[in-house]
């Protein structure tokens, strides 16, 4: 082996070694953790912070609509998960509307055949010992459902396109207000 063929190898090898290093410390800086996994602070490996923040939310009537009473029994279990509900540390205001539109039509008789019910949402989080808002946000969804000849199958379809609605509107609720507190831990 000439001299040549050994400084190649070993500039390779360096070469090799520096990468190495440089991957592992990208990769140490890496803050990728489950969102509700327990974190350093959290007393106990099952619960997390993250958890029992959002079990310390207590959630404002919305309305007397279905759906506003749907989206907040929806939030009610998201934040609490069927336990016993802590001491309340924070109130969630949910301000919604809902508003439904014809789809699509029926030709030559210009009934509609389908509906579209979309749910607007703003919601504010407010710390209840300073009476600071913590966080807001807005939320929207949209359901469509058919429309038939049958009255009842008519007023089933627009209840189940309300629930999808407030199911869906929970849901971003719920991880907005995950994600917040994980990234304020």
């Amino acid at each position: 082996m000439s001299l040549l063929d050994l400084v190649k190898t070993a500039r390779k090898s360096v070469a090799v070694t520096g990468l190495t290093i440089l991957v592992a410390g990208m990769v140490a800086g890496c803050q990728v953790r489950p969102l509700y996994g327990p974190t350093a602070g959290s007393a106990a490996l099952g619960n997390s912070s993250v958890q029992a923040e959002l079990a310390a939310i207590e959630v404002e009537p919305i309305s007397d609509s279905v759906q506003g009473r749907e989206l907040l029994n929806e939030l009610i279990f998201k934040f609490e998960r069927g336990t016993t509900s802590p001491e309340k540390r924070y109130s969630l205001k949910v301000l919604m509307d809902t508003n439904t539109t014809s789809v699509g039509v029926v030709q030559l008789s210009d009934v509609p055949s389908a509906y579209s019910l979309t749910m607007n949402a703003t919601f504010v989080l407010t710390d209840l010992n300073t009476e600071k808002t913590v966080t807001t946000g807005r939320s929207f969804a949209t359901a469509s459902y058919n429309h038939s000849v049958q009255r009842f199958s008519n007023l089933r379809a627009s209840r189940e396109a309300g629930e999808r609605v407030a199911r869906a509107v929970a849901e971003d609720i719920h991880v907005r207000l995950a994600g917040f507190f994980a990234s304020h831990n």
